[in-house]
């Protein structure tokens, strides 16, 4: 038996296991991109026509069946159409994905002075809105507000968010230890479920996660609450610790370097 024979014969052994394994990996992924997205009900509206055509075969309702093959074109147009907002987030997420993601690997520090001026604005009852652009691009959001290209620092974000400046009602963009701009303006968000106590700075911290991969931190002026948004869903009142898990996790952040960098003394700020 040659050498070829054999592996034929090994790769005969294996390919269902590939088979099953590749398969899983993309339900995987897809499921992923769909609880993301908040597309279940893309999937309610597909299994309703689909049982509906099943009945149709199995009792052999040949009227049903052929009205169902007439208007199946324009069911489709029509199924795109109703949900165009679901099916263009999804494929956003798709575009978004990082299929094979292993481990950290970009590692960043600049999240404390955030946190730390996140802090002292919830003490203060003062509004804060603060996006982490990750992998989608944010150059029309950036275009709406004032370019600065500002080295991150929790005294420059008190200073834009504390007092009442020009700025202070928009939204800080910020990547890679830089704040790119501030006073910008986000969309609001399509959701229709959103609790009414709700203000302008969540809808719009929810509106930017929805059509990006971005991560917000929004800091209420009524109740001082902290919270996150990214992929579509507002994680309302977290704590700090809850807070700097999450960046980690979203922002991959390692642990080990975490660590503060030109941040303000809470004790010796003087506002």
């Amino acid at each position: 038996m040659s050498v070829f024979d054999s592996l034929i014969k090994i790769y005969d052994f294996i390919q269902p296991l590939i088979d099953i394994g590749i398969l899983s990996f993309l339900l995987y992924k897809a499921y992923g991109v769909l609880i993301k997205t908040n597309s279940v009900q893309i999937i309610r509206a597909a299994v309703i026509v689909a049982l509906a055509y099943a009945v149709a075969l199995m009792l052999q309702l040949h009227t049903l069946q052929w009205i169902l093959n007439v208007i199946a074109p324009g069911l489709f147009i029509s199924f795109a159409i109703v949900f165009q907002p679901e099916l263009r987030k999804i494929f956003l997420k798709i575009g978004q994905t990082e299929w094979f993601s292993f481990g950290n690997r970009s590692k960043h520090t600049y999240v404390d002075a955030v946190l730390i001026a996140a802090d002292m604005l919830s003490k203060q009852r003062r509004g804060m809105l603060v996006v982490f652009a990750r992998h989608t691009k944010l150059n029309d959001i950036i275009e709406t507000g004032t370019k600065l290209n500002a080295d991150l620092s929790s005294s420059l974000l008190l200073t834009i968010f504390a007092f009442n400046t020009t700025l202070h009602d928009g939204a800080c963009i910020i990547q890679g230890g830089k704040i790119l701009a501030a006073g910008c303006f986000l969309p609001l968000s399509e959701q229709y479920d959103i609790k009414k106590t709700f203000g302008t700075r969540h809808r719009a911290a929810l509106g930017i996660s929805e059509v990006t991969d971005a991560v917000v931190l929004v800091v209420s002026e009524e109740s001082g609450a902290v919270s996150l948004a990214y992929d579509s869903r507002l994680h309302y009142d977290l704590t700090m610790p809850e807070l700097t898990k999450s960046l980690e996790n979203l922002l991959e952040l390692s642990p080990d370097e975490y660590k503060l960098e030109d941040t303000v003394d809470e004790s010796k700020a003087n506002l």
